[in-house]
């Protein structure tokens, strides 16, 4: 019959199954590497199969040792979450967090610090993904990921509905010597994210069918974008998350009054293990009625954003 496999053996087991490597297995936690062999040998004798074996100068899995890496990632990340069972200002430990960098420079990074003095005893460390819509990373806690919502296997909720219209810098905006409908916007450089899509789709609900673009600025992350209609260098599509800021600075406006309903949104996007988690439902509480609360504000100061 199997006994208990140790802590020490499973995460040895992991790191190897996840690395590909006992001697980055070893690296990483600062063992030797026949220690990490050894704890492998032990963990398979406890269980009562094989785990992994050689194929050439690598490592490998057997069909049963993927299976039981699958799970004992898992069971790591109960163990790890149970660390941060404590409620209110005492919620100790370390939470990573993985935001899209346009929403990450233009609102968390301006705010991130209250939540932190809500929570002195927690450990906050930001970082970006590889996509906005990336959520591959095992040492995420959380994620603030841009997409249509499809993350199979992950928990999901939605940040709020978004809204798209027109931004430029006010500087910009005098240039033109003002626009009196979208059709004008043809005429002007536009900036996109991606590829031509949105502003397409914008054109088209607002009367514009067929738009023939120009060749425009084509950016491959909406940081770069907002960026670039701050500087003046264009037109671009801002949305309530992102922009919301900087109308109510006034380093943008709105040529027109006009937005439409965003095919994507901002989700927060968690493996089922760590959702429960008191850090992680505290950061979505504060991040969802922070957000509420700005957006309330920019609507008294005019900024005339709807969604």
């Amino acid at each position: 019959m199997p006994s208990y496999p140790s802590i020490t053996a499973l995460r040895a087991f992991e790191a190897v199954a996840r690395l590909g490597s006992v001697t980055s297995a070893a690296r990483e936690m600062h063992l030797t590497r026949s220690a990490i062999s050894r704890q492998i040998a032990g963990l398979e004798e406890s269980l009562g199969f094989t785990l992994t074996y050689r194929s050439g100068r690598n490592i490998e899995l057997t069909t049963q040792g993927q299976r039981y890496a699958s799970e004992a990632r898992r069971s790591l990340q109960i163990l790890l979450a149970a660390a941060h069972w404590e409620s209110g200002p005492d919620i100790t430990g370390k939470l990573i967090i993985s935001c899209i960098p346009g929403l990450a420079t233009y609102w968390l990074c301006r705010h991130i610090g209250e939540f932190q003095r809500l929570y002195p005893k927690l450990e906050l460390d930001l970082r970006s993904p590889r996509t906005p819509d990336d959520t591959s990373n095992q040492e995420i806690d959380l994620f603030i990921s841009y997409g249509e919502g499809h993350w199979p296997e992950m928990n999901v909720q939605r940040l709020m509905a978004l809204q798209l219209y027109p931004v430029c810098s006010p500087g910009y905006l005098n240039r033109t010597a003002g626009l009196k409908n979208p059709a004008e916007l043809l005429s002007h450089t536009l900036l996109h994210l991606a590829n031509q899509t949105n502003w397409r789709v914008w054109l088209g609900a607002n009367g514009v069918q067929n738009a023939q673009l120009g060749a425009g600025i084509t950016f491959s992350d909406a940081h770069f974008v907002q960026s670039a209609a701050l500087a003046g260098q264009g037109i671009a599509l801002g949305d309530n998350m992102l922009s919301g800021d900087a109308l109510a600075r006034g380093q943008l406006v709105m040529p027109f009054d006009i937005s439409i309903d965003a095919p994507r949104a901002y989700y927060f996007v968690t493996s089922p293990e760590k959702t429960e988690r008191p850090d992680i439902q505290a950061f979505i509480r504060w991040l969802k009625e922070k957000f509420a609360t700005e957006q309330s504000n920019w609507r008294q100061r005019g900024v005339g954003i709807t969604g």
